[in-house]
């Protein structure tokens, strides 16, 4: 399958957002995750020669995505030794009358998946996005069955953390 640059280039501003939200939810400061997206976006140019309909076009975008990410989230880690995910959201509260209970759970999940390993953050991240269990194990590089095992574990571990809290 013949790819060209333009083809390239109008998918990543169509799928802005899925790099985005992934370098958010990877790095804390803006040069990072400046840093990251362009890191992702030229592993995706990189790979783009090689894509095919084998996958769906954002299943293909969030497996390099998220490779990069947990790779440059390792690298920071050892680099830096500190936890790069901070105060950053990776649930948007878009509504100001929300009621402080539901706002303060938001926060707490956050923070919560923040704790999280980086590829039970990464499932997470997909399983908030609504991705079926298929999709999941096709980015992931996991069987369905694990992605179903990782994320129950995930949603125990989540409910274990906001019991402790009140």
């Amino acid at each position: 399958m013949q790819h060209n640059q333009q083809e390239f280039l109008e998918i990543i501003e169509t799928n802005k957002r899925l790099i985005f939200k992934i370098c958010n939810s990877y790095c804390q400061n803006a040069d990072d995750r400046e840093d990251l997206a362009q890191e992702i976006i030229f592993q995706l140019w990189k790979s783009w020669g090689s894509f095919t309909n084998e996958y769906k076009l954002s299943t293909w975008m969030y497996r390099i995505a998220l490779n990069v990410a947990i790779s440059f989230y390792r690298k920071e880690q050892k680099t830096t030794n500190t936890i790069l995910m901070g105060e950053e959201h990776l649930i948007e509260i878009s509504d100001d009358n929300l009621e402080e209970g539901l706002e303060a759970n938001l926060t707490a999940l956050q923070k919560f998946i923040n704790e999280l390993k980086p590829l039970d953050k990464a499932l997470m991240l997909l399983y908030l996005e609504e991705k079926s269990h298929k999709e999941m194990a096709e980015i992931i590089g996991i069987t369905s069955t694990n992605v179903a095992t990782k994320i129950g574990r995930i949603k125990e571990q989540l409910k274990q953390k906001f019991s402790a809290q009140h």
